[in-house]
């Protein structure tokens, strides 16, 4: 409130405006008064009582004119006031903004010392000395921290589980929950939320893991996850690294795998029309759980016809996919064979 009575009684008494130098000094009041956590409400009501008890009143020269004279000034000291307070306001933000960004790209990338990540992190909620796990949602367009369905996301989260130290951010366009590892059903939560928002998005769940460096593990075995179920074309709208960890072994040798795939499948290329339909009659066999009428309704053929595939099948290659001994090698090939994105491309 500095100088504030003595700008209104300079303005009683000439009938003047206020000065561009009493103008700025008013706005770098607001912003100190941002800056040192004052409420603006409170502010503005200072502003009247102060203008209340300074008020120029009984002299001659008091009448309509001079009232309207010192609204006026009331209202452009006020105005400069809280545009102060509000640009100041809108830095804090702009910082506190960039500085979650910093510390979102440091915690996902494994950037800056863990110690220092640390510390950062309890000032977003988030405790790295305990395990936590990752969810990263995908949709149809690219989110960002302002989009309207991270805000809805986080709006049902947050009214749902309060504060139970859940971070909700986006990167790479993609919509990203972390929580502590023992609340799953954060994470479940959220996969249903984000499939919500956005109209059919795939969530991955990375396992639990512990300490600053737990928070990466979690979220590449997220993002490795969503990779996968692209290649192996999962219809699943939620995926968990730990139901697939077999995948990652499996392709951890991909000559091994090329290996297996072109001595198995291999001679499927010459059946006519190519291994991919023949490709695809195993795949779709194996997930029927190898049962023939099953996996022929899948297919839309008749019960004749999907034999006759099975039976084509182990005349080229020389495996029988309904013998126990060969199907785990024809199944672990077909798997490979989706992994490499064989026969689409070479290996």
């Amino acid at each position: 409130m500095t100088g504030y009575a003595e700008i209104l009684a300079g303005v009683a008494g000439t009938g003047r405006r206020l000065t561009r130098d009493e103008l700025e000094a008013r706005r770098l009041l607001g912003e100190q008064a941002a800056e040192a956590g004052h409420s603006l409400r409170s502010l503005v009501r200072l502003h009247l009582d102060a203008t209340r008890a300074s008020w120029p009143g009984g002299t001659t020269d008091s009448g309509p004119g001079v009232t309207d004279t010192v609204l006026a000034a009331v209202t452009q000291a006020v105005d400069a006031f809280a545009e102060g307070y509000e640009r100041a306001q809108r830095l804090a933000v702009r910082q506190e903004e960039a500085a979650r960004r910093e510390f979102i790209d440091d915690l996902l990338y494994g950037r800056s010392d863990l110690g220092r990540l640390a510390e950062r992190a309890e000032r977003f909620g988030l405790v790295l000395s305990h395990a936590h796990a990752v969810a990263v949602a995908e949709g149809p367009e690219a989110y960002d921290d302002t989009a309207p369905v991270t805000r809805l996301v986080e709006t049902a989260l947050i009214s749902r589980f309060g504060d139970r130290r859940i971070l909700i951010t986006t990167k790479n366009g993609q919509l990203i929950c972390i929580a502590p590892g023992d609340q799953d059903d954060v994470l479940a939560f959220f996969a249903k939320q984000a499939y919500a928002a956005t109209d059919g998005s795939r969530v991955a769940i990375g396992r639990p893991q512990t300490g600053a460096g737990g928070v990466v593990h979690s979220y590449e075995e997220a993002l490795s996850t969503l990779e996968l179920a692209d290649r192996l074309e999962l219809d699943e709208p939620v995926l968990r690294a730990a139901d697939l960890l077999v995948y990652p072994v499996l392709t951890r040798d991909r000559q091994a795998m090329a290996d297996l795939v072109l001595s198995v499948l291999g001679p499927l290329r010459g059946a006519r029309g190519g291994a991919e339909p023949l490709l695809r009659t195993l795949e779709v066999y194996f997930d029927a759980g190898c049962t023939a009428a099953e996996a022929a309704r899948r297919l839309r053929l008749s019960v004749r016809a999907l034999t006759y595939r099975l039976d084509r099948i182990h005349q080229l290659t020389g495996a029988n996919p309904a013998d126990p001994v060969h199907r785990y090698t024809l199944q672990t090939a077909v798997i490979g064979a989706r992994l490499l994105r064989w026969p689409a491309q070479e290996i």
